[in-house]
């Protein structure tokens, strides 16, 4: 097993409760940034940020991140599984083991005592709370091992989660050779600022408002204007339903681009053993009208 080296042991950090200054100024930054790509406007520069968008944080995080390396819900090359994770930590939200470990930790304990983020201690705390106060995102070694064994053995994931940030300065560096300030305030800092606040918004509001169509023991909801903003990560309650399902939007009218690109890379050879939800019995299939509040 490659070495792991990301911490130190977990009783030589602070508490959950102190605040993490070194987290709380590099998102100050980046919301800066965001501020200033307002002044820096081009259209080049919104499509720029619009692309880098779908690739970052849709099918980087949504698909990469969420369904192929944290579920396994279908299997790709691994040469197109490591293409798949660049993309993802291009969207600056950690390396694959830890945020894999995190979303494996939130799904054995969804809003219970253990959930990373559960609006259980309040919706701020859900949205970015979580990330501010604490180590959360800095698991120890023991707890890599523990839920995340199969990246922890591939040397190409220890090795991108360690230096995870390379490929978007990388990136940066080539926006601003060719667009000069307007493509790198848009490509990197707005662009992340909006990923950021769309994956948080999955792990707060689909757990507060929407309508829930499984009867699972969390509170997880489906959220059709969160489903709009990641286009398709928002129907939530489906997926704790079925948490190992490539489909998240289970009928017509909720669309689920991921499951789209998922079917895509089937057809091209690059997806197989692709996981589908079985709804047999009625209490599967039965929909609660009623919507879930807070």
């Amino acid at each position: 097993m490659p070495a792991l080296r990301f911490n130190t042991p977990r009783t030589n950090r602070p508490d959950k409760y102190q605040f993490n200054w070194l987290i709380a100024s590099f998102l100050a930054l980046f919301h800066v940034g965001a501020i200033a790509a307002l002044f820096f406007f081009t259209w080049n520069a919104l499509f720029v940020a619009i692309l880098l968008y779908w690739v970052s944080a849709i099918v980087g995080i949504g698909l990469a991140y969420h369904r192929l390396l944290t579920h396994r819900s279908f299997q790709t090359p691994k040469w197109f599984e490591y293409v798949l994770t660049i993309c993802a930590v291009t969207a600056v939200e950690g390396g694959p083991l830890l945020w894999v470990a995190t979303h494996r930790m939130h799904h054995q304990f969804t809003d219970v005592e253990g959930d990373p983020h559960s609006p259980r201690e309040g919706k701020w705390w859900a949205h970015a709370g979580w990330i501010l106060v604490g180590n959360a995102l800095r698991q120890d070694d023991s707890t890599l091992e523990r839920y995340v064994p199969d990246l922890a053995q591939d040397k190409f994931h220890v090795w991108i989660t360690e230096f995870h940030f390379v490929p978007t300065i990388i990136l940066g560096i080539v926006l601003f050779l060719a667009g000069g300030w307007p493509f790198l305030l848009w490509g990197i800092f707005m662009r992340t600022v909006a990923g950021y606040h769309a994956t948080w918004l999955i792990n707060s509001a689909t757990h507060i408002w929407g309508s829930r169509r499984f009867r699972t023991r969390d509170r997880s909801t489906n959220n059709w204007w969160v489903a709009v903003l990641t286009l398709g990560e928002g129907w939530h309650n489906n997926h704790h339903a079925h948490p190992a399902s490539a489909r998240h939007g289970m009928k017509w009218y909720e669309f689920d681009s991921n499951w789209y690109v998922i079917l895509l890379l089937e057809r091209l050879g690059l997806a197989s053993h692709i996981q589908r939800a079985k709804l047999h019995s009625p209490a599967e299939a039965a929909e609660s009208l009623a919507p879930a509040t807070d």
